[in-house]
């Protein structure tokens, strides 16, 4: 066994003493030990609940013959974030995740892993650890929260976040405010639409990495408690047979996951998370590749915030296997790879039908015979940029405007509140990407803020920070290169035309090369806002790219 180096042998007497004063007994020494990475905190609702699952997980090792041991991950929670100097914390902690993780792996010797992680950055960051430690290692995150109900209709903290912009807006009474408040979040569980924790929950039961109901069995619900062990004993199966997650993540494993990306719709965080667990297990995706798949891939399902169905509803109408079922019955998906399960692609899905065609539309008949993002190129973005487009307006695939141009998102929020936007704007929001802001804060704020307003059907968004899942309408993000590096979106002048067209996959701003090449001329780096503590080694990490938010020391 891998755990041998810290157990067995003369050499290792001191380490037995101290599994000694952990009070493991020499019968629990001599089961393979099971790392069990527990994401459980008091702050963030998609994690209160972890705690249970660990102690499910824990039992279902045990009944397995292992041994289980708890150690901790750190996570944040996106939505309390939001909005101040929080939010330049967020996306680094991937990284940090992943590295502590893999300092706790490798210094104890651990035969194999369970990964329980449920938000935004430590599901990706966990699933980078497992890939970069590569010892038999299985997931069970804690479930998305159930919808909110207001008015008869179901809800959740996108509507929350849209209620502020509407109470701005004069559109919405206080009382209606405190009523959304009150109910949109309604139990413990990562927030209940189609929004980066539960697409990236989703996504990794497509990449095999987690079992059947992963993605969608609610928190609250005691099936999670039953999955969770059954995921504890299923880990004790991967290390007889010594499966290892680069034997599962493959490079057609990551093509299944982008191509379910597309039918799911969904967030455009998947765009920066999936390359860079793509490069811990040795696998480089080209973001072409997503409208490659996405031009053969059908839109199936319109969860939050995309329509009125939430992922409590995809899990009644089959799941993420229904959702593939789907998918295969045109050959979309790759079905002879392994998985956490033992068994393959094709193994897995097998009988697993959808359920209900109004929350996952049969392949023949799809909500767009296109994927549900779109990366799009020109010469504001050379790189990419990425749009969720199964979330867009119709009347917004092709819009041009005039640019509103702010230096940060706070400023572009007043602007907004304060109306100073109107129908046909193009916002333009820069110096948010992962050296400028530094931390590449999430946009929901002023996306929501503009949909509060009335004005999401009307008003595009462009910004080199990123959006969140939650966000909605005509939201286009990632724009790289970044303006911290001097991007084109750095040259960008008040009431320059931006030409959007996504379905030609194409972001332009209607500017003279001449006239960009005098602009670049004058362009002077901007010092980011915040250059203290972490955030500013951070800043000095990145490279200038921040396609996949790979992050590389220079």
């Amino acid at each position: 066994m891998r755990s041998d180096s810290v157990k067995t042998g003369v050499q290792q007497a001191p380490h037995r003493s101290l599994f000694n004063a952990l009070g493991i007994t020499e019968e629990e020494r001599q089961r393979p030990l099971i790392g069990i990475v527990s994401s459980y905190n008091e702050i963030v609702p998609g994690h209160m609940n972890l705690d249970k699952i660990v102690e499910a997980v824990k039992m279902g090792v045990a009944m397995a013959g292992g041994t289980p041991i708890v150690f901790p991950a750190i996570a944040v929670c996106d939505g309390i974030a939001m909005g101040h100097v929080g939010m330049k914390y967020s996306l680094v902690t991937r990284d940090l995740i992943c590295d502590s993780t893999e300092c706790m792996a490798m210094a104890h010797g651990f035969d194999g892993l369970v990964m329980i992680p449920n938000c935004d950055k430590n599901v990706p960051g966990l699933l980078m650890a497992a890939a970069r430690i590569n010892i038999p290692t299985i997931f069970v995150s804690g479930g998305p929260m159930l919808a909110g109900h207001v008015c008869g209709h179901k809800t959740s903290l996108s509507s929350m976040f849209e209620a502020v912009g509407s109470v701005a807006a004069g559109t919405m009474s206080m009382e209606e405010l405190q009523e959304f408040e009150e109910k949109a979040c309604p139990t413990c569980g990562s927030c209940s639409g189609m929004y980066t924790a539960n697409s990236m929950n989703c996504l990794t039961e497509a990449l095999g990495m987690g079992l059947r109901g992963n993605g969608t069995i609610p928190a609250v619900y005691s099936e999670r408690i039953r999955l969770a062990k059954h995921a504890g004993m299923q880990i004790m199966q991967l290390v007889e047979k010594d499966i290892k997650p680069k034997d599962i993540m493959t490079e057609k494993a990551f093509l299944n996951a982008l191509t379910m990306d597309m039918a799911l719709g969904c967030s455009t965080n998947s765009m920066l998370h999936l390359p860079a667990i793509a490069h811990e297990a040795g696998v480089e995706l080209n973001m072409e590749i997503a409208n490659e798949l996405s031009a053969k891939t059908p839109n199936l399902c319109h969860l939050a915030p995309a329509g009125p169905t939430y992922i409590e509803d995809l899990n009644e109408a089959g799941g993420v296997y229904a959702v593939m079922n789907e998918l295969n019955k045109k050959n979309l998906l790759y079905t002879d790879l392994i998985t956490v399960t033992g068994k393959t692609v094709a193994e897995n899905i097998a009988g697993c039908v959808n359920k209900n065609p109004d929350v996952i539309r049969p392949i023949e008949n799809p909500y767009s015979e296109t994927g549900g993002i779109a990366v799009l190129k020109g010469n504001l973005a050379p790189e990419t940029a990425v749009v969720k487009r199964s979330a867009v307006a119709p009347e917004m695939m092709v819009h041009e405007g005039p640019a509103r141009v702010f230096d940060c998102e706070d400023d572009a929020i007043a602007a907004i509140k304060g109306g100073k936007i109107v129908p046909g704007d193009v916002v333009v929001i820069r110096y948010e990407g992962p050296k400028g802001g530094p931390g590449m804060r999430e946009m929901l704020n002023p996306t929501s803020a503009i949909a509060g307003m009335g004005m999401g059907s009307t008003v595009a968004l462009i910004t080199d920070g990123r959006f969140s899942g939650a966000s909605r309408g005509a939201s286009i993000g990632h724009v790289c290169p970044e303006a911290a590096v001097g991007g084109p979106i750095a040259l960008v002048e008040e009431g320059d035309i931006i030409s959007i067209n996504i379905p030609e996959n194409r972001l332009d701003v209607k500017v003279s090369d001449e006239e960009m090449q005098k602009r670049r001329a004058k362009w002077q780096p901007r010092q980011p806002q915040v250059t203290s503590g972490y955030l500013d080694r951070y800043r000095k990490m990145v490279t200038s790219a921040n396609r996949g938010a790979i992050l590389e020391i220079k």
